[in-house]
């Protein structure tokens, strides 16, 4: 017996539909598709959330001390003039960061390998790249789903069958995040 479902695809196909069903499910937190696509996701997702929830609290905060551009009221970089050149002022600002330990790391670049880069475009700048931003899903699993689920020991996800599909009469359903 298999230990996974082959969806009727290459390995290639398959793992990029996977991938990107995963990237959606997490973003969006649920998703309609088959029944044996969902149950090949589920798989997926458990062990992605398992590992964020294990590794949540494993990080440091450091202070940390940033040059920073001075802008003026525009957002643009404020210049002035040194020995004949334009040169732009900076301000040291102290700042706090996460620094991750080293299993924390590993498992933030594990979940990468699987999880595609999210851009949100908001609705009024459709299909402009200005006013986009990268959604950074790794850190909604640590900083949300983790400390969310944290208490469960499996069980992330529902799947909730909504009938057969109208085209190929393929059983449908809802896999959410509980």
């Amino acid at each position: 017996m298999a230990k996974y479902r082959k969806l009727g695809r290459s390995a290639d196909q398959r793992k990029a539909l996977l991938r990107s069903q995963v990237t959606a499910l997490l973003y969006n937190g649920r998703i309609i598709t088959t029944e044996a696509r969902a149950k090949e996701i589920r798989k997926i997702v458990e062990g992605l959330i398992a590992l964020a929830a294990k590794e949540k609290d494993n990080f440091e905060t450091v202070k940390v001390s940033a040059k920073v551009p001075r802008k003026d009221k525009d957002g643009k970089r404020v210049k002035e003039v040194r020995d004949g050149k334009k040169v732009t002022v900076y301000d040291t600002v102290e700042k706090e960061i996460k620094k991750d330990m080293p299993s924390r790391l590993h498992a933030r670049r594990q979940i990468l390998k699987v999880l595609y880069p999210v851009t949100e475009v908001p609705a009024a700048a459709a299909g402009r790249k200005k006013g986009t931003k990268k959604v950074d899903l790794v850190a909604k699993l640590f900083d949300e789903y983790g400390p969310k689920y944290a208490g469960r020991s499996g069980g992330y996800t529902r799947i909730i069958k909504i009938g057969p599909r109208k085209g190929d009469a393929a059983m449908e359903v809802v896999l959410e995040l509980v």
